[in-house]
C-alpha cells in the first residue's frame, strides 16, 4: 500500500525507510543542512522503483544552477521518467516541472507548480523549488504571493512551517513590504531557531532600510545556527561583509572574504558570485583586490558549456575577471556568453530572455567602464538597472549595479547627473551610511 508524507501528499512507494529518508532530505533542501544527495541515495536503494527521489536528485542539482551538473541532472529525469508509469500524480506532476527546468523554460516550470499547489497548498517540495526559480528567475510578486496562498492551509506545528513562513518573509521583503517581512522572519525563527533562510529574511531588511549595525548584530546573534554545517553560511557571511561595507569597514570586509569568501570555502557557482559581488564593491571604492579576483577566476568553472548558461552568473564572472584586470579574458568571455545564451532557439528558455534583456547590456556596460569610458557606462547603466530584475537576485545583490553607476559618474563629470539622480534615491530610501556619504563626496554631492 502506498504511503502518505507528513501532510498527507499521496507517494509512490510502500517502503518507509524510503518515505523516511525523502522526508529528511526535503527538510535538507529547506533548511541547508548537509546536501541532501546522501539521503535520497538512501532512498533509492530502499526503493529502486520509486521515481521521486530521482526528481529530487535531478531538481536539486538543477538548483545549483552549474552548468557541469545539467547532464547528471538529466540522467536521473530519465531514470525516472521509466518509472512513472504507477507513480501518483504529484509525483508526474513534479517530474513534468522539473524536466521544464532543465528545457530551460523555468516559467513554464513554475506555473506548474503553481497550478498543483492551487489543489495541494501543503506539498513544500513544490513551495520549494517554484521560490528558487521565482528568485532566479526576479519575480517578485510570487516569492511573495505564492506562500501567503498556501501558509493558512499549513499547521504550524509541521516541523516544515517555520521553512514555508521563512519563504513568505523573504518574499516580502522583496516586494517591499519590509516591517511585516521582518515580523514573518522573526515569527518564523521563533517556532524553529535552525531556519537560515529566516535569519536571511531579516538580514534582507535590515540591509534595505540601511541597519548596518543591527544586521550585523542579526547575524552574529545567530551565528552558532548557520555557520557551520550549513550551505547558507558563504551566503550569510556575504551580508555580513555587506553591513561592514556600508560602514565603510574594508578590512573588516577584506577578513571575512579571506575566512568565508576564498579558497575551499567556495563549493558551487553561487558561492563565487557572492564572492564576485563583494569584491567588486571593494573594487568600486578603489580597494586593489586583483590577487584574490585572479584567484576567484582561476577556481570558476569557465568552460565552454558554462558561458551563457545563467545570466546572473555570466555576469558576477565578469566582473571577478574584470577587477582581477583581465581585460582580454573579460572580452572573451561576453563574446562567448552572447553567442549561447543570445543564440536563436525552437523553444526559448528563459535565461535568452534574461541575457538579451539585462545580461547582455550590463556586460557591455562593465566592459565600458573597464576601458575607461566612464559616460557611456553611466549611461547604459542607467537604462538598465530599471528592469535589471528580469534576470534574477534580489535587491540588495542587484545593488551593485547602482554602486557601479555610481563609480563611473564620479569618474566623468558628464555623467554626475546620473550618479546624484541614483545617490538621491538611497539617500531618500535609507539613513546616511558612511557608504552613502563616501559616494556623495565623489560625485561632489554634500550629504546631510
Amino acid at each position: 500500500m502506498a504511503l502518505k508524507d507528513t501532510r498527507g501528499n499521496l507517494l509512490g512507494t510502500d517502503v518507509p525507510a524510503a518515505r523516511d529518508a525523502v522526508e529528511i532530505a526535503l527538510w535538507r533542501m529547506m533548511s541547508f543542512y548537509d546536501p541532501p544527495l546522501p539521503d535520497l541515495d538512501r532512498a533509492i536503494a530502499d526503493d529502486p522503483h520509486w521515481p521521486l527521489p530521482h526528481v529530487m536528485k535531478a531538481g536539486f542539482l538543477l538548483s545549483l544552477t552549474e552548468a557541469s551538473l545539467v547532464a547528471d541532472a538529466r540522467a536521473h529525469l530519465e531514470r525516472a521518467q521509466l518509472l512513472l508509469a504507477a507513480a501518483p500524480a504529484r509525483e508526474r506532476a513534479h517530474w513534468e516541472a522539473t524536466q521544464r527546468v532543465l528545457d530551460g523554460r523555468w516559467h513554464d516550470a513554475c506555473a506548474l507548480w503553481d497550478e498543483w499547489l492551487l489543489d495541494h497548498p501543503r506539498d513544500a517540495l513544490a513551495l520549494q523549488w517554484a521560490h528558487l526559480w521565482d528568485f532566479y528567475r526576479g519575480d517578485a510578486i510570487n516569492l511573495r504571493a505564492r506562500p501567503a496562498r498556501a501558509l493558512p492551509e499549513w499547521d504550524d506545528a509541521d516541523p516544515l512551517y517555520p521553512h514555508v513562513l521563512a519563504l513568505h518573509a523573504f518574499g516580502l521583503e522583496e516586494c517591499n513590504l519590509q516591517a511585516q517581512a521582518e515580523e514573518a522572519g522573526r515569527r518564523a525563527l521563533a517556532l524553529d531557531g535552525r531556519s537560515p533562510w529566516a535569519i536571511h529574511a531579516v538580514a534582507h531588511v535590515m540591509e534595505m532600510q540601511g541597519r548596518f549595525d543591527d544586521g550585523a548584530s542579526w547575524l552574529r546573534h545567530h551565528q552558532g545556527a548557520w555557520a557551520e554545517g550549513n550551505g547558507y553560511a558563504c551566503h550569510l557571511w556575504w551580508h555580513l561583509a555587506l553591513f561592514r561595507l556600508e560602514g565603510l569597514d574594508d578590512t573588516g570586509v577584506l577578513r571575512l572574504v579571506d575566512a568565508h569568501l576564498s579558497g575551499d570555502t567556495l563549493q558551487v557557482t553561487l558561492q563565487r558570485v557572492d564572492a564576485a559581488s563583494i569584491l567588486w564593491r571593494l573594487h568600486l571604492l578603489g580597494v586593489d583586490v586583483r590577487s584574490r579576483c585572479a584567484a576567484l577566476v582561476a577556481q570558476w568553472d569557465l568552460a565552454d558549456d558554462s558561458a551563457g548558461h545563467y545570466a546572473f552568473n555570466d555576469v558576477h564572472a565578469l566582473l571577478a575577471m574584470l577587477a582581477a584586470d583581465d581585460g582580454a579574458r573579460a572580452e572573451h568571455w561576453v563574446a562567448r556568453c552572447a553567442a549561447r545564451a543570445l543564440a536563436a532557439d525552437d523553444a526559448p528558455r528563459a535565461n535568452h530572455a534574461m541575457a538579451r534583456e539585462v545580461g547582455a547590456p550590463l556586460m557591455r556596460a562593465l566592459l565600458a567602464l573597464s576601458r575607461g569610458e566612464s559616460l557611456a557606462a553611466a549611461q547604459a547603466l542607467y537604462a538598465v538597472r530599471g528592469k535589471a530584475q528580469r534576470f534574477g537576485g534580489s535587491h540588495a545583490q542587484r545593488d551593485l549595479i547602482d554602486q557601479t553607476l555610481l563609480a563611473a559618474a564620479a569618474a566623468d563629470p558628464a555623467a554626475r547627473v546620473l550618479g546624484r539622480a541614483v545617490l538621491n534615491e538611497r539617500r531618500t530610501a535609507r539613513p546616511l551610511s558612511p557608504l552613502t556619504r563616501c559616494w556623495g563626496e565623489r560625485l561632489g554631492v554634500r550629504a546631510s
